[in-house]
């Protein structure tokens, strides 16, 4: 029996191992041409590569497309269902392992990790000084969440052990999480002026691109810290270089960009007030393996034609 294509970017052997002998990878670039997107009949989004209307109508026996992690905002899922294309993604799985590097970004960022380490290892350390890279406090001070989805609120548990009061902005209020953490719903400016940290853990969508830019900058605290766990655009890069260059907040720890990566000469890279991570919310061990089952299970189910175990939805 011949053997199915399957779109795919960069997928590790591990992930390809798991798809079974029956199916074949295709790779995806630009360059990849007509005949070859014509063979396949799944499509699997690694590496967030964009999977519009044109590339689906150059792929007509496309059964399936499979994201590899919970966001799609690279995948026009409302051409697809416009196509009867079922999309699947990987809900759940990546929440705890995205709330952890939400708590080790504010940690480091709050208490010069980095900084400390690079300073640790160079030719300046040569006796203890107790005055130098005096951070700020996490312990009692206030988070402030946007975004109170299953990442937000897994964040919000962990801030609890640090004693945190802990503000939340969301599109829809969630007295359930107010009771059991004790989160306080307020509406966006608040949040911004009131929050020692503001973490961002929402969804890319048209309402959160741009949500933080120079205005939201200048209602910050000076001392404040920004950190995006969400999606690069959700933030105007360029605002938020100004923002750090000229002091109007303190840091920021930033698991995403935009772009992504950024170029290698960009001036966030130069800045000893942030620390870029290259999209690592999900880089667990358990986490991605897991992620790698639920690619697959999603894309064998569309394969065979029955329902996603994990199927996204056009809004």
């Amino acid at each position: 029996m011949s053997k199915q294509a399957i779109l795919g970017d960069n997928l590790p052997p591990q992930l390809i191992e798991m798809m079974g002998d029956n199916l074949e990878v295709v790779e995806w670039s630009k360059n990849t041409d007509d005949a070859a997107l014509a063979h396949c009949v799944g499509l699997i989004a690694f590496s967030h590569p964009t999977a519009d209307g044109p590339l689906m109508d150059r792929m007509p026996n496309l059964k399936i497309i499979s994201n590899h992690g919970v966001g799609v905002d690279h995948i026009d899922v409302a051409a697809a269902t416009a196509r009867n294309i079922p999309v699947g993604n990987t809900p759940g799985c990546l929440d705890a392992s995205t709330a952890d590097m939400t708590m080790a970004l504010l940690l480091s960022v709050a208490r010069n990790v980095l900084v400390g380490d690079r300073f640790a290892r160079g030719p300046e350390f040569t006796f203890h000084d107790p005055s130098i890279l005096i951070g700020q406090e996490v312990t009692g001070s206030t988070l402030g969440i946007v975004g109170m989805g299953r990442i937000g609120a897994q964040v919000a548990r962990r801030a609890k052990g640090f004693e945190m009061k802990i503000l939340y902005h969301n599109r829809n209020r969630c007295p359930e999480l107010e009771g059991e953490l004790g989160v306080q719903y307020v509406d966006f400016d608040e949040l911004l002026s009131e929050s020692d940290f503001v973490s961002l853990n929402c969804p890319l969508t048209t309402e959160t691109t741009g949500l933080i830019s120079t205005p939201q900058f200048q209602r910050m605290k000076r001392s404040a810290i920004l950190l995006n766990m969400a999606r690069g655009p959700v933030v105007d890069t360029d605002a938020l270089v100004a923002a750090l260059q000229c002091g109007e907040i303190t840091a920021a720890g930033l698991d995403v960009t935009d772009p992504e990566p950024l170029p290698r000469n960009h001036p966030l890279l130069s800045l000893e007030n942030v620390i870029v991570l290259p999209h690592l919310g999900s880089a667990s061990n358990r986490t991605r393996q897991r992620m790698m089952e639920m690619t697959v299970e999603n894309l064998l189910a569309g394969l065979e034609g029955d329902t996603l175990p994990y199927p996204v939805h056009s809004n």
